[in-house]
């Protein structure tokens, strides 16, 4: 049972804080194309000679780009930064475009979110074109927009993504605050950059683990879990960040 988000005032209560926005993550969270990322950085750098493998990869995931791109350039990639991005995200459209993996559990929660009036934005670091892709084979408009890689100065993990998408929000509506978002991610900058942001943050590992830690909740899966799980973590939220005013 929760307890009450604040101290009984009068013999009264403070209300939960209600959820009135989800920030979703996309590679890794909404859809699983790490395998993708992977196999087209380590396919370039072994074609300019280099050394990489599927455990130096697992390093640059949730990252932004222009930080991966400079890591692939330091393995012996011979491109430019804007040359890394554009061949990996070129590769990585390539296989969504065959299939596109799902996590489970995603477009569950996502619909539901979407008929209960919630707000969803997307915040990846993967640029536009990309994402746009995973957008557009969903079957209903469910993000109100998309803040992804290269519309930001400052990717994950730095909190820029998330303050954008919740400075965007509130363009409509005033009212909304970090305390009625969530944020939905899975690496280790996804995660770091929501927190950063003040935004309760649900942390669902994938291709990395992810340690436990009070600065966050941890799922094993977006599988089974509802609007209620989500406003859950975002009332217990709000009620710790109170008591410690």
């Amino acid at each position: 049972m929760l307890s009450p988000s604040a101290d009984a005032v009068n013999g009264a209560t403070t209300p939960p804080t209600e959820l009135k926005a989800v920030l979703w993550d996309m590679d890794g969270t909404l859809v699983d194309t790490e395998p993708y990322w992977i196999a087209a950085e380590i396919e370039l750098v072994l074609a300019h000679g280099g050394h990489w493998d599927e455990e130096l990869a697992h390093s640059l995931i949730g990252a932004a780009l222009t930080t991966s791109a400079r890591v692939l350039r330091e393995a012996g990639v011979k491109l430019s930064v804007r040359e890394v991005i554009d061949h990996l995200s070129h590769e990585v459209i390539a296989g969504i475009r065959r299939e596109i993996p799902w996590r489970p559990g995603a477009r569950e929660l996502l619909d539901e979110l979407h008929g209960r009036g919630v707000r969803c934005a997307l915040v990846t670091m993967s640029e536009r074109n990309l994402a746009t892709e995973v957008v557009n084979a969903l079957d209903k408009d469910y993000f109100e927009f998309l803040v992804t890689g290269d519309e930001v100065a400052n990717g994950k993990p730095h909190p820029e993504p998330y303050l954008t998408a919740v400075d965007r929000l509130r363009e409509s509506d005033p009212t909304i605050t970090v305390a009625h978002c969530a944020a939905l991610e899975d690496s280790v900058p996804g995660v770091a950059s929501a927190v950063a942001s003040g935004v309760a943050t649900i942390a669902i590992p994938n291709a990395v683990s992810l340690p436990e830690d009070p600065g966050y909740t941890s799922w094993r899966t977006l599988a089974g879990k509802t609007y209620d799980d989500v406003a859950t973590v975002v009332a217990t939220r709000a009620g710790l960040v109170g008591a410690a005013l």
